[in-house]
């Protein structure tokens, strides 16, 4: 079944604004907002096929939560499907509750068939737009949803009010069950298969077969500005997004806002979220809204074809404008190895305004990001199908990160259950080496280890992830579960640690949740370790995370009730 909850999103998200803006002259109450979400496999066609596919409440993609800053959310989460499974509510702070973040076998055991988990959490001091998804295996290639955040009664953009809004959200799609893609990929030790067509709303668009009757359409009345939430939600790839002849305003990126500036194109990677503004300024008719693939690893396939949905002209009335009939203008996309223009999009964010970014740092972290290979004793063989007959792997800091599988790591540190971890993760490679250079093959191969890096409360972290060229190098966007973080600086090749820090935007550094490594280079975030718990950080090409592209931090509790991890809850999980 298809999502019904976005095409009418726009209209109900207007009115729901408004609607707090004038509440607000009279009271100001933060609301809790209860969903249900049953997880189950529905008849889902696309690309002339009906899959057997896993969504949320039947829909795909699943639904929109829409709430404002300072709300609650009570999601119960029933399972009805046949796979383990967990949810993530994507950039929330989930400041003293691990337990509500949702990554398997990190902060909780997954929840089983027929089991049930409550998700309960608080939205505090974040507005824009977030999302939610499955954290288990590749259940998110289709249990995904936006999460949309108001700022509070009384509060209102930093920017002119739009007429309209609507989430978009970027995704992929297998014709074929994704579990099995990656099943296949775990048992040969190669790549996974590509996927088959991108989607933007859970529809491919005209240019794919029988696709053209979902196309995903967004109607806009002349002279009207829109907002556009962009989500990629893809499970492997990054993408360029542009709309035919209209220029973007970004205001926003990762629920937080940025100095407004104007683009024809923006580069977002998996995890990420771009908000822009754009106005109906054009010839009335109908235009392409479309992404295609950014992708920079060397010599690896890729699905290289394009989504698209309609930007569509209406009358004050609602019907359609002139031009209704005629075929759409498509935009023009960067080639897919345009390094240059999605380099000079990231330069381009800049937060509003002054920001507090740590100046005095307490720990110092390098952390080379890549792949790596795993030699066989009997290569080429059916489970060693990877390149000269390895193992494809994947490492930070040299090391492939084991999820535990009997118990939750967070479960383990706040019962004190020894065996699940250790916390010896190396701040710096344990080898230095030119990393963007030619590297020995005696360091292609990592280390599998469950390591955690300890971090005390408050402390003041500087982070730089380092590409490799291990295999290749590669732009690896980089999520941390339970916090935001300020890009201070990216470069090509390798980090200087003198000739760098003093180059850094200390100033007004854009706040994220997930930045791209940068290809053959690095980038470098500051954030304070105020969130006391287990919290993953991992590529979020889903691809690179199972095959060990991740790690975890232990922020230890500070001092007194409010800067330590809360109970865990009655219902979790199980291990």
């Amino acid at each position: 079944m298809d999502s019904p909850n976005l095409a009418n999103f726009s209209m109900r998200s207007c009115l729901l604004f408004a609607t707090l803006l004038v509440s607000s002259v009279s009271f100001s109450v933060a609301e809790v907002h209860f969903h249900e979400f049953v997880i189950q496999a529905r008849p889902v066609k696309r690309l002339c096929r009906t899959h057997s596919t896993i969504t949320v409440n039947g829909q795909f993609p699943g639904p929109t939560l829409a709430v404002r800053d300072g709300d609650s959310l009570v999601i119960t989460a029933i399972n009805r499907a046949r796979y383990n499974v967990t949810l993530h509510w994507h950039g929330v702070r989930q400041l003293r509750n691990p337990w509500a973040d949702g990554p398997e076998y990190v902060t909780q055991c997954p929840i089983q068939p027929g089991g049930t988990y409550t998700y309960r959490f608080t939205i505090q001091n974040q507005e824009g737009t977030l999302w939610w998804h499955a954290h288990s295996k590749w259940l998110r290639a289709t249990v995904y949803g936006a999460l949309i955040i108001f700022p509070k009664l009384g509060s209102h953009y930093p920017f002119p009010m739009p007429k309209r809004e609507f989430p978009v959200l970027l995704g992929e799609w297998f014709d074929r069950n994704p579990m099995d893609v990656l099943k296949q990929a775990l048992f040969t030790g190669a790549a996974p298969n590509v996927s088959d067509a991108y989607t933007i709303n859970g529809q491919p668009g005209d240019l794919y077969r029988c696709s053209s009757k979902g196309t995903a359409v967004f109607p806009a009345i002349p002279g009207e500005t829109i907002l556009l939430r962009i989500i990629n939600a893809a499970l492997n790839q990054e993408l360029f997004f542009s709309v035919a002849n209209h220029q973007m305003t970004v205001v926003g990126v990762d629920a937080a806002y940025t100095r407004p500036f104007a683009t024809n194109v923006i580069m977002i990677g998996p995890g990420q979220t771009t908000n822009v503004l754009i106005t109906a300024n054009q010839a009335p008719g109908r235009y392409y809204v479309a992404a295609r693939a950014y992708d920079t690893a060397q010599n690896a396939a890729f699905d290289n074809t394009t989504t698209t949905a309609i930007l569509q002209y209406i009358s004050t009335s609602g019907s359609g404008g002139q031009g209704q009939s005629s075929r759409p203008i498509l935009p023009i996309l960067p080639a897919y190895n345009d390094t240059t223009t999605a380099t000079a999009f990231t330069a381009s964010l800049r937060s509003p305004g002054k920001i507090n970014v740590p100046t005095q740092i307490d720990e110092n972290l390098l952390f080379t990001v890549g792949l790596g290979l795993l030699n066989c004793s009997n290569p080429n063989s059916p489970r060693c199908q990877g390149p000269n007959g390895t193992r494809f792997a994947a490492s930070v800091n040299n090391i492939s990160f084991v999820f535990p599988t009997t118990n939750s790591l967070m479960q383990a540190y706040y019962q004190g259950v020894p065996g699940v971890f250790t916390t010896d993760f190396p701040p710096v490679p344990p080898i230095p080496f030119n990393y963007t250079g030619n590297v020995s093959r005696g360091l292609w191969q990592p280390v599998k280890a469950t390591k955690l890096y300890k971090l005390k409360y408050g402390s003041r972290v500087q982070l730089v992830f380092q590409d490799t060229s291990i295999v290749t190098t590669e732009d690896h966007p980089m999520h941390l579960h339970g916090y935001s973080f300020a890009v201070v600086g990216t470069g090509f090749g390798n980090f200087d640690p003198i000739n760098d820090p003093p180059k850094f935007n200390l100033i007004d550094p854009p706040l994220r949740n997930t930045i791209g490594s940068t290809p053959g280079g690095w980038a470098a975030i500051r954030f304070v370790a105020d969130n006391p718990g287990v919290w993953l950080m991992h590529c979020h090409l889903d691809s690179h995370l199972v095959i060990g592209l991740a790690m975890s931090f232990l922020v230890e509790n500070g001092v007194g009730e409010l800067q330590s991890v809360i109970p865990p809850p009655p219902d979790l999980p199980r291990c």
